[in-house]
């Protein structure tokens, strides 16, 4: 079982395929050894990392820094991996319930992100709550609908999308970006790449709680280390 998980991850790393979810039920040997195999990189890139971080002063992520441990438990191991799941790998199955879904999201994150500027505030402010009522409406009729042919033609493009993506926004949470922060993204980067094969062979439920498990993990290390 070990050999056969390790196998279709690394053929799906090499060529990314379109699948359909199996679920998790009698499943959890599979999704064990891939937040196993997941750890183990993190442990191997954290190294290296640290390393580069001390070679060339690159500065710390401050992400979550002013908050309380209970706080920050919540935040990194129930609400980030719910949400950036949902954001970034929900759609892989290219759904277009879900599809329509993530666009709605972006038009909306958008608008708000006019409000955050002060451009057009109460424009973009009803705009945004405005896009509840179309991505409710498409979720419904869009339910029973089959996945589109260019996006399972295209799908390695899509994940390997989805993974740049997913590495490059947490850049923000570095105070200043420059070339030798980039490489402190790598983790993501690899996370968003076992997360997505994850989501596609176990399902979204397997990919948060691969993520929470992940994430908790990172979190009681940093907690230890730093004292």
């Amino acid at each position: 079982m070990i050999r056969t998980t390790l196998s279709e991850f690394a053929a799906f790393v090499r060529a990314p395929q379109y699948r359909t979810p199996q679920g998790l039920r009698g499943q959890w040997g599979a999704w064990a050894v891939l937040v196993a195999l997941y750890l183990a990189g993190l442990a191997l890139l954290g190294a290296a990392l640290t390393l580069w971080q001390r070679a060339l002063h690159v500065p710390s992520a401050e992400a979550f820094h002013g908050y309380g441990a209970a706080v920050l438990a919540l935040l990194v191991v129930l609400v980030a991996p719910a949400g950036e799941e949902v954001v970034f790998r929900g759609w892989l199955t290219g759904r277009p319930r879900a599809l329509w879904l993530l666009l709605m999201t972006l038009v909306a994150a958008g608008l708000l992100a006019l409000v955050s500027a002060h451009k057009f505030e109460t424009v973009a402010s009803l705009g945004a709550v405005a896009t509840v009522l179309p991505a409710l409406a498409g979720w419904l009729w869009l339910q029973r609908a089959a996945p589109p042919g260019w996006f399972v033609r295209q799908f390695g493009w899509w994940l390997r999308g989805s993974v740049l993506v997913f590495a490059l926004a947490h850049l923000s949470n570095y105070p200043q970006v420059s070339p030798v922060v980039l490489p402190m993204v790598l983790p993501q980067a690899w996370a968003g790449l076992v997360f997505a094969h994850v989501r596609l062979r176990l399902g979204l439920p397997a990919s948060i709680l691969a993520h929470a498990v992940g994430n908790g993990v990172a979190l009681g290390c940093a907690l230890v280390i730093g004292g």
